[in-house]
């Protein structure tokens, strides 16, 4: 018997046993005080103690009772004899996300993040997996995996021999597990196999492996190692290459997916460009994603055509042109053209692939601003020539060394977590959806400008780094501090809680103002506060709470009052927290 049964039973009332008295299942007499409360609960003569309410609900409905129906029904299913069985995993019953190929009797997790996804249901469970020949190369270059049971690691390690058999979970009573088996390191490395499952469930059970759901939503990440997440768990950007500081489930593509409630499929290979792979000297033709962009995988084991018409998206993501920038920065303005040209036919490629998708190009995390510009006129000449209008683009920031460096100058854990949150704003623009800002730097794309007040005499010049470091120089200060107003403004603030944080320093010892709010509405402001500025660099944090939008707000300094002196703001961030 189901070893739920009381608490799950606690929740039937008359229509439950006439539910199940349809299934053919008794009720016993050991069960008829629950019975008589739910019914009552149900028919309102007395209040549910919150034992009924079976999916938390904060009520007591039919919905309880739907639910309750399925997990009755699956308690009939448990009964009977206990059989041993083997079974393939496959799309039958597993949900296979990205790009697999079943060759033989193993199902193969091919790309970065390929992943197979199922509830297993009986008393014990084991999972094989296999290894193909990079299982014998070097220990440090090997494919690494990782095993979920029920949302919980149960195993994270390198795929170093040609089969092993992982415990899932055993006992003497039936249970239901929701298991995830996920490639974390990328094709160039190997991929991992998914042999069989072994499981021990009641022989009255139709199927003991069933596929996961699939979601609503799927994108598609085109992309080099940044998009692998190569040495996203490194200590440091000193440290070379390994695969078991690769983790796909930190990568911006996993982690936007995750935002979204999509599923995903991934094609990346560090190195990867579009006209050229990543060189110190000559073009690097070996290492172009267009070539192998229609396979399941480079590697001769894996290069069979890939299934588009079975796996479509409705989202794909570009991320391509960091390794091109190697070869094009040696001559650029003789190369430029050559880039234009192959990156608007991989437009057309991916589009011939993906009919119905909308694309959106990025590049930009690990720098190489004179690319984007390039990527924008390839979309405004594919656009031209097949008026084709569902392709956008936008520049990622560009990676800061305080918030980490992964091997190699890799992103860190957090920049590939802020690039997530701003490509999942991205795709709902494109999509239409809503989002609700959370994670998102309002600062990254505000004006930075300053305005003084001449009639009070105030005069000062500003300079805007490329790091967004804000420079201004008091010549006249004016009378009162708000005659001279440093601000970053254009900003639209939804309500929620935000945390404003900047650094700063001053030539001479100086006390500011500063607030957030509606640029010409002082009065308005939902957070005021002060600084003392020295010659140290300092630096503040704050959080807040706006409760209505702010259409045109607007971080704002204060720095009038005082003649001649300088002072600078840097890393201004207004992340949304809530």
């Amino acid at each position: 018997m189901y070893n739920n049964r009381k608490h799950k039973w606690a929740v039937l009332g008359v229509t439950g046993a006439l539910l199940l008295s349809l299934a053919g299942i008794t009720v016993f007499a050991s069960d008829a005080a629950d019975v008589r409360a739910l019914q009552k609960a149900l028919i309102c003569r007395e209040t549910a103690d919150g034992i009924e309410d079976l999916n938390g609900d904060g009520a007591v409905n039919g919905f309880d009772l739907v639910l309750l129906r399925r997990q009755v029904l699956d308690a009939a299913a448990f009964s009977g004899e206990i059989v041993e069985t083997d079974i393939a995993v496959t799309e039958q019953n597993a949900k296979l996300v990205g790009r697999t190929l079943r060759s033989g009797d193993v199902t193969w997790l091919v790309q970065s993040g390929s992943a197979a996804e199922f509830t297993v249901t009986g008393t014990s469970a084991e999972l094989t997996l296999a290894g193909d020949s990079c299982v014998e190369g070097d220990e440090k270059y090997r494919p690494r995996y990782a095993v979920y049971l029920d949302g919980q690691l149960l195993c994270d390690s390198l795929m170093s021999e040609r089969e092993t058999t992982i415990p899932l979970f055993s006992g003497t009573t039936v249970r239901r597990a929701q298991v995830k088996v996920i490639h974390l390191s990328e094709a160039n490395n190997g991929a991992i196999g998914v042999r069989n499952l072994h499981v021990a469930a009641p022989d009255s059970l139709a199927s003991p492996c069933m596929p996961a759901a699939k979601k609503s939503l799927s994108i598609e990440f085109i992309g080099d190692s940044i998009t692998c997440a190569y040495g996203v768990e490194g200590k440091d950007q000193y440290e070379p290459f390994r695969t078991d500081t690769e983790n796909f489930m930190k990568s911006y593509a996993y982690l936007t997916a995750q935002l979204l409630d999509a599923d995903y499929s991934a094609v990346s290979y560090s190195g990867y460009g579009v006209v050229s792979g990543y060189t110190t000297g000559e073009r690097n033709p070996d290492a172009l994603l267009p070539d192998c962009y229609e396979l399941v995988g480079k590697p001769s084991d894996y290069a069979q055509a890939w299934d588009f018409e079975s796996h479509t998206n409705d989202v794909v993501v570009i991320n391509l042109g960091t390794n091109d920038n190697s070869y094009l920065s040696q001559d650029f303005d003789n190369r430029k053209d050559e880039f234009i040209a192959a990156y608007t036919a991989f437009l057309g490629q991916v589009r011939e692939k993906n009919p119905e998708a909308v694309i959106i190009c990025t590049m930009g995390t690990m720098g190489g601003e004179d690319v984007y510009p390039l990527i924008q006129q390839a979309i405004a000449e594919y656009t031209q020539q097949t008026g084709d209008s569902r392709v956008s683009s936008y520049q990622s920031a560009t990676q800061k060394p305080a918030n980490g460096l992964g091997s190699d100058w890799h992103p860190s854990e957090v920049t590939q977590q802020l690039s997530a949150y701003v490509l999942a704003d991205k795709i709902c623009t494109a999509i239409g959806r809503e989002w609700s800002k959370i994670g998102l730097d309002a600062a990254a794309e505000g004006v930075y400008d300053v305005k003084l007040n001449a009639d009070a005499g105030a005069n000062a010049a500003h300079y805007v780094g490329y790091d967004k470091s804000f420079w201004i120089n008091m010549v006249s200060g004016g009378t009162q501090p708000e005659d001279i107003q440093a601000y970053v403004g254009g900003l639209e603030l939804l309500p929620g809680t935000y945390e404003l944080a900047f650094d700063y320093t001053s030539t001479v010892d100086v006390t500011v103002t500063y607030g957030v709010q509606p640029l010409d509405l002082p009065e308005s402001s939902c957070l005021t506060g002060t600084i003392d500025a020295t010659g140290t660099k300092q630096h503040v944090s704050q959080t807040f709470t706006i409760t209505e939008l702010m259409e045109d707000g607007a971080i704002v300094f204060n720095l009038g009052g005082t003649d001649y002196y300088n002072i600078t703001l840097s890393d201004i961030t207004l992340f949304k927290r809530q």
